[in-house]
């Protein structure tokens, strides 16, 4: 990564996301809590309650005191959750009747990153319309502070944890998973699911196998749940002879998993997975998911005659859209599943218990499971591409492109059908989370996927030359 995108403060409609030093400080953390609760304050809630939690980053002690001085300076009324799991702090939002919350985490990045993301008081992040007001908020600088006898307060919520381990409980049949008696490895890569899903494992009768589960914040590895970063979780589910692992990133709004022949199933087939059972053994119905997954999803669906609705990548850009059309399973490809009947947010807590149902339901090992699903293939890569350029690059890969269909509502997607049935993709869009454009390709075989994605990157490089 180049020294100019290193100190770069990346700012969204989610919040703000950089590394600790040379992009995120106290000061800049400061103001935009300031703006977030001047915007909470503009809908005429004169001491907003907000909820706070973080993952377990070293940097996360700093910024909660920053995040505290904003709020409380502000006048609101803030209920501190400790470190907790995003889906957890999600979960306890509308519970606590609250106007909104802030997680300090920077999710899946690097221990020196971190951020702020921003919920709604219906625990979904906030939406498009609502980031830019509070963007313009910040960028003003019009903040709304508190006099000496208007600060706000601070309380603690130690049961938050519970309660989100209760309401998976209260989801999954326990009496079926208990009585499989299942051996699993859980890599909680030092983060905030490290805490939290052991104690779902436990309720479920699991054998559990903890590696990387301390709260330290010293990532063993990238936590991002690639394939290339479950070496460890792979080896160990091998060595202790497990039925399946599990591993989150920071926050533990992710999962992914490896079989039991030590195998990574691809971080798109959580989601598969997921779509599988709901649809087989729960209830049909509409699923969504974004632009950037496996076409598998459709593969599942359309064997129980549902329909998948696609949508831009984000959170709240698929939550928003399976309250629309009422879907019964959703997320994105990134180990990122939404159970409705829990929350409308990614919760890879949930996702491993649903996976759990699923492996008992089944009646098949987690390696013959994964046989038994469709499978696609993908290739996901980078390419460092300043942003200001991307508009313009994105009407030169339209203008090389004549065959294909082509999506542009989140940077540009281009689908190559055959018989009418979409038998290849590629997405291309700039990240928002980190400084560089993202390269998705998928195809019924490998080498395909290759060949589109090595013509994709020469397009890329061949602009950049030209431009």
């Amino acid at each position: 990564m180049s020294q100019s995108h290193a100190s770069a403060l990346m700012i969204s409609v989610s919040g703000i996301r950089g590394i600790i030093g040379s992009a995120l400080s106290p000061g800049n953390a400061l103001d935009f809590v300031q703006a977030y609760a001047a915007w909470l304050k503009s809908k005429d809630i004169a001491k907003p309650v907000v909820l706070l939690a973080r993952d377990t980053r070293p940097s996360g002690e700093m910024m909660r005191h920053a995040v505290l001085a904003g709020l409380i300076g502000s006048g609101c009324r803030v209920i501190d959750l400790g470190i907790v799991a995003t889906p957890t702090l999600q979960l306890a939002i509308p519970y606590h009747q609250a106007d909104g919350a802030i997680c300090i985490t920077a999710s899946h990045n690097p221990v020196e990153w971190n951020a702020l993301k921003f919920f709604q008081p219906n625990g979904m992040y906030l939406d498009k319309a609502m980031g830019t007001q509070v963007i313009d908020i910040y960028n003003a600088k019009n903040f709304a502070y508190g006099n000496w006898d208007q600060m706000g307060t601070v309380e603690m919520d130690n049961e938050a944890t519970q309660r989100h381990v209760d309401r998976i409980l209260g989801f999954v049949n326990v009496d079926l998973i208990k009585s499989k008696h299942f051996h699993v490895v859980l890599d909680g890569c030092c983060g905030a699911g490290s805490a939290i899903s052991p104690l779902v494992l436990d309720a479920l009768g699991c054998s559990v196998a903890k590696i990387n589960c301390d709260l330290s914040g010293i990532f063993p590895h990238n936590p991002e749940p690639l394939n290339e970063n479950l070496v460890q979780l792979s080896d160990a589910v091998w060595e202790h002879g497990a039925d399946i692992g599990f591993a989150h990133d920071a926050d533990a709004d992710r999962v992914a998993m490896v079989t039991n022949q030590g195998e990574p199933i691809g971080e798109d087939y959580s989601l598969v997975w997921a779509v599988a059972h709901v649809l087989k053994n729960r209830k049909q119905g509409p699923v969504v998911t974004n632009l950037s997954t496996t076409m598998a999803v459709e593969t599942v669906a359309h064997q129980y005659d549902c329909q998948v609705h696609r949508a831009p990548v984000g959170d709240i850009n698929v939550s928003s859209r399976m309250k629309e059309v009422g879907a019964v399973i959703g997320g994105e490809g990134n180990g990122g599943v939404i159970i409705p009947d829990i929350q409308y947010g990614r919760d890879g807590i949930a996702a491993l218990a649903l996976t759990l149902e699923f492996l008992a339901t089944s009646g098949q090992t987690s390696a013959e499971l994964a046989r038994s699903l469709p499978h696609y293939h993908i290739i996901k890569s980078t390419v460092d591409f300043p942003k200001e350029k991307m508009g313009t690059l994105l009407t030169w890969l339209k203008s090389k492109e004549k065959t294909a269909r082509i999506d542009e509502r989140d940077g540009m997607k281009f689908e190559w059908p055959r018989e009418g049935e979409t038998t290849s993709w590629a997405h291309i869009r700039p990240s928002g989370t980190e400084p560089f454009v993202r390269v998705i390709c998928e195809a019924k075989t490998e080498t395909e996927a290759k060949r589109i994605e090595k013509t994709m990157r020469d397009e890329i490089a061949s602009f950049a030359q030209a431009w």
